[in-house]
């Protein structure tokens, strides 16, 4: 009697992003040092073994977790500081639905390991890449970095407010929406003049 073997073809860009789902709901509810490698294996039922093969081991899986792919360069898109108040401001007003859910946990995610010695050199690198230094490119001037950094305090605690607190007065009807834009495109731009 002749045995059949079945053999499943490997899909290797399935079994990467299994385990990037797997890594993002892990680092979503622990911390960076509390997560280790064979919970997440587990979790995506690979071998703990691909996880290194396709990210090298923690810190690169860690660092995909946290990468934005979907708009990976935003703060490149004003082209220059005359636009950045306003490109801000709509920011945070059409940042709502799946977009909202994603910065949230994102968010969260960071939060949770920013404590970790390694997690936070990886999450520093990629506020500073794309986040900070664009900003204070476009920006420039002799007070760049620290007007980018204002922005970003400010982004912050919007962010904070709607993601973390789940305090959202920005949306409404359109006219709503348009104050709220306004407002916060003085508050960008004053930001940028003090």
């Amino acid at each position: 009697m002749e045995r059949d073997i079945i053999i499943r073809k490997r899909d290797a860009v399935a079994t990467r992003a299994t385990i990037l789902a797997a890594a993002h709901q892990r680092f979503l509810r622990e911390s960076y040092d509390s997560v280790g490698l064979r919970d997440i294996a587990g979790d995506a039922k690979v071998d703990v073994a691909l996880i290194s093969r396709y990210f090298g081991g923690k810190e690169g899986l860690f660092r995909e977790v946290v990468a934005d792919e979907e708009k990976p360069r935003i703060f490149f898109e004003p082209k220059s500081v005359a636009e950045l108040p306003g490109f801000l401001a709509q920011l945070v007003v059409e940042d709502a639905g799946e977009d909202l859910q994603k910065r949230m946990e994102m968010f969260i995610i960071m939060l949770r390991s920013a404590s970790s010695p390694k997690a936070g050199e990886i999450i520093r690198e990629f506020v500073h890449r794309d986040v900070l230094d664009p900003l204070t490119e476009l920006i420039g001037g002799e007070q760049g970095e620290l007007r980018a950094n204002m922005l970003l305090a400010i982004l912050m605690g919007i962010g904070v407010l709607r993601t973390i607190m789940m305090v959202d007065g920005f949306t409404g009807d359109d006219d709503d929406v348009a104050e709220c834009a306004e407002r916060f495109r003085c508050l960008f731009a004053a930001a940028l003049t003090c």
